[in-house]
């Protein structure tokens, strides 16, 4: 039966996983051997195919059927019979190997079923139970049938020409000609074929798809590239110091490869049942067979006692299983995945793109003079409309959200790893690093400043240059998902026992994101090669789950038990190397699918405990000649009927869901979120600068803050309460769900009108000096208390708010 079931799956140590390049096809065997005998590709496409054999048995119990009814009995035997037979051989074929190689599974009873049909004359019990048998066969495929293509995947990306200086000419070869020594023209958006050194020029990299790290990386002449990156930059010289075979690129290819052949084949479910269930079953057939001298009560046993819930009930919740998570935007490759996501215990995690967002946002600014935030955001995003760097769209995005009118630069000259400047609104305009900016001679103390807060919290900075003055830097970081604390918490109450961070991000900025999360462990500056490592350490604690987004994690998803790709924005080979793809962008998602997974485990382990009670039930009643063979086959189908009707519940909805007009008050509040969130930057920025401003500008400030606060954010925090948290307590259900964040509201109004007084009273001139700290302390409580509130409404209720992914048309 193993050898039926089509690609489902290698049966253990028959064969190896199929290389590059190979195609699996759903419903062929998977394991027959691949050589070019016209014999055995006849045999894979017709017998070692279990949907032809399906198609083959229904014809031929329809024929005979028709035959019967007709008056025919003869020829309606031998329809039966050849159709007996045509499922007969390929299970004679699989029980064969399987004992080559010293397995047996449940598969003999139906051998026997069937062969004993056939020798005793009782070919509709044979043909009935080949139906059974082979419909069986064909849902289980279509549940676990997958094509291994992750290494085609990473072969597609790998650049197949190079441009290199050959003499005084510039030719375009084939990569694996490009050898030692040889100086390449890496072109802007260029992927880089083999690994070497800058040797002309400055390279921007996007390493992402090597070690997860967001950030471009910026590379000197001497400094090393790796294959792999792309240049995110523009054109520079790469002096080669390995061949394609050699470089970093094709070293991942091979670790896909080798973790895949490591991984050990999933056993399946009826097969563990099979080690008590099949001596049971030849017992009680032996016995009546001997007890009666018999051989037909012997052969209803056997009839009786083919695992049709096994064949049938597993297959059927793992394929409502698979269909349940899909309508979620859960794609899980096979029925193994399925049931080994129901047993994790262990899960490892990515952070870049998996934790984080996976792309950059301005999350502070800083002013070293009299220019306001907003009017630095307007002038760098104005500019950086043009700009072609990695951190320019989030800039303008910055700008966007803050409702900033952009003006068109002019006279603009980008210098690639160093900046870019031009004219906006008649000021001459530049952003980029900090020495681009000022030259020659020590940096300023606020630069330095801002460079050891950057390096500290593992964000980057842009600065700004307005007419020849360093006037602050826009702080651009990558920041963790909204939803994953909470998808960790509920990853833990579905029974995962550990959790941990593997990233090739810096250990300090790994800690936070670790922390902040709730991870039992943060592996930092993980190579490719040491995340399967690790993957392989956490296997030895229970059943291991990886998940990630790029190229690099790509290896580790393979060895997991279960790899789990963030497939919207992830590398095409991650969600290739993967068993379980995300196509939603929320990781608390895989806390769904493990949720779904388990719920239909629970469903299948429930079917087959019911149908083989049912079932020895039948053994007993055959074996005591209640039953002869027909009726035991007809018996067994009505079993079968029940036990599907049980697997079926997979597919049922289970907890709330949010009605069209809850989802657009979520969406709104989200935006708005967004939207308010430079209004709690400007609280934290003026607070900072108190003892800088003259009182005057203060005041201005003050009453600016105030409107923003009193005409846009106090009315969204009233539609929360009277919109969003009835919705999300139904939701959530018990007394009272959203009382904390009910509780936020209040704080937030108290300390708005403690501001309000503090203007109310304040001079026209601005405030006197004994009233800043007062100031001072009402602002950073507004500041904190915002943040928080925002954050936990984010994770707690927003997230909660989801509906399924719409299907086309």
């Amino acid at each position: 039966m193993q050898r039926l079931r089509a690609v489902v799956r290698p049966a253990p140590n028959h064969a190896s996983r199929e290389a590059v390049g190979e195609e699996g096809s759903a419903g062929g065997t998977g394991t027959e051997p691949r050589a070019g005998s016209p014999l055995l590709r006849l045999y894979r496409t017709t017998l070692g195919n279990s949907r032809f054999v399906l198609a083959c048995v229904a014809l031929g119990l329809a024929a005979g059927l028709i035959a019967w009814i007709l008056g025919r009995p003869t020829v309606a035997d031998l329809a039966w019979a050849a159709t007996t037979a045509i499922a007969l051989i390929p299970l004679t074929v699989s029980v064969l190997l399987d004992l080559l190689h010293r397995e047996l599974g449940v598969d003999v009873i139906a051998l026997l079923a069937m062969g004993g049909a056939l020798a005793f004359g009782q070919p509709l019990a044979g043909a009935v139970v080949a139906l059974m048998l082979s419909g069986g066969l064909s849902l289980e495929s279509y549940a676990q049938g997958r094509a291994s293509r992750e290494l085609r995947a990473l072969l597609a990306r790998a650049p197949r020409m190079a441009r290199v200086r050959r003499g005084d000419e510039l030719r375009l070869v084939a990569a694996e000609e490009v050898r030692r020594g040889d100086l390449l023209l890496m072109g802007s958006g260029e992927v880089v074929p083999v690994d070497g050194v800058v040797a002309e020029g400055v390279a921007v990299l996007d390493e992402a798809a090597l070690t997860g790290e967001s950030r471009p990386v910026e590379r000197r002449p001497g400094d090393l590239v790796r294959s792999g990156a792309v240049n995110a930059g523009g054109p520079f010289g790469l002096r080669a110091t390995a061949t394609v075979g050699e470089s970093t690129y094709a070293g991942i290819v091979r670790l896909v490869r080798e973790a895949q052949a490591s991984k050990a084949p999933f056993v399946r479910l009826a097969d563990r049942y099979a080690v008590v269930f099949l001596p049971l079953t030849l017992a009680i057939a032996a016995a009546a067979g001997i007890a009666s001298r018999d051989p037909v009560r012997a052969l209803a046993v056997l009839v009786v006692a083919t695992p049709c819930p096994l064949i049938l009930a597993v297959p059927v919740a793992v394929v409502g299983g698979i269909s349940r998570a899909a309508r979620r935007g859960i794609v899980v490759k096979g029925g193994a995945a399925l049931e080994a996501l129901a047993r994790t215990r262990v899960v490892l995690l990515d952070k870049t793109g998996t934790l984080t967002a996976g792309s950059p946002r301005v999350s502070d600014v800083e002013t070293f003079g009299t220019r306001t935030p907003e009017e630095l955001v307007r002038l760098a995003a104005s500019l950086d409309q043009v700009s072609s760097h990695v951190f320019a769209p989030a800039i303008v995005a910055a700008a966007r959200d803050r409702g900033l009118a952009l003006s068109m630069p002019e006279n603009v000259h980008e210098e690639t790893g160093q900046g870019i400047e031009g004219r906006v609104g008649g000021h001459r305009v530049a952003l980029g690093k900090a020495r681009w900016l000022v030259g020659e001679g020590e940096l300023p103390p606020a630069v330095r400043a801002v460079r050891r807060r950057t390096a500290m919290d593992g964000s980057s900075s842009v600065f700004v240059s307005v007419d020849g003055d360093l006037c602050g830097a826009l702080i651009l970081e990558d920041p963790i998902r909204g939803d994953a604390p909470r998808a960790v918490r509920t990853l833990r109450r579905a029974g995962v026992r550990r959790v941990v961070v593997a990233t090739g991000d810096h250990p300090d900025v790994a800690e936070l994101v670790g922390a902040a999360v709730g991870a039992d462990q943060v592996l930092a500056e993980q190579s490719p090669a040491d995340k399967v490592q690790a993957v392989l350490r956490e296997r030895e604690r229970g059943l291991t789950v990886m998940v990630g987004d790029g190229i690099n994690d790509a290896p580790a998803l393979a060895v997991a038990d279960v790899g789990v790709a963030m497939g919207v924005r992830g590398a095409s080979a991650s969600s290739e190397a993967a068993d379980v793809v995300l196509t939603v962008d929320r990781l608390d998602r895989l806390a769904e699918g493990l949720r779904i997974a388990r719920r239909a485990r629970a469903i299948a382990l429930q079917s087959v405990v019911v149908g083989m009670g049912l079932s020895l039930a039948a053994m007993v009643a055959a074996a005591l000649g209640f039953l002869p063979p027909v009726a035991g086959a007809v018996l067994q189908e009505g079993i079968d009927v029940l036990v599907i009707l049980n697997a079926l519940r997979v597919l049922g909805e289970r907890g709330g869901r949010a009605s069209a007009a809850a989802l657009e008050v979520s969406a709104r509040l989200g935006r708005e979120h967004r939207e308010l969130m430079p209004v709690v930057d400007r609280i934290r920025w003026l607070a900072d600068r108190l003892d800088e401003l003259p009182p005057d500008a203060i005041r201005s400030e003050v009453e600016e803050i105030q409107r923003a606060l009193v005409g846009r954010l106090l009315p969204h925090e009233t539609s929360d309460d009277r919109e969003m948290y009835p919705v999300v307590a139904r939701l959530i259900g018990g007394r009272d769900p959203t009382a904390p964040m009910s509780r936020g509201h209040v704080e937030i109004g108290r300390l708005v009108n403690v501001l309000s007084r503090i203007l109310a009273t304040m001079p026209e001139s601005g405030p006197e000096p004994a009233d800043l700290r007062h100031l001072r302390r009402v602002l950073y409580g507004l500041h904190a208390v915002l943040t928080l509130h925002f954050a936990q409404e984010e994770e707690a209720y927003l997230s909660l708010l989801d509906t399924e992914p719409r299907r086309p048309g």
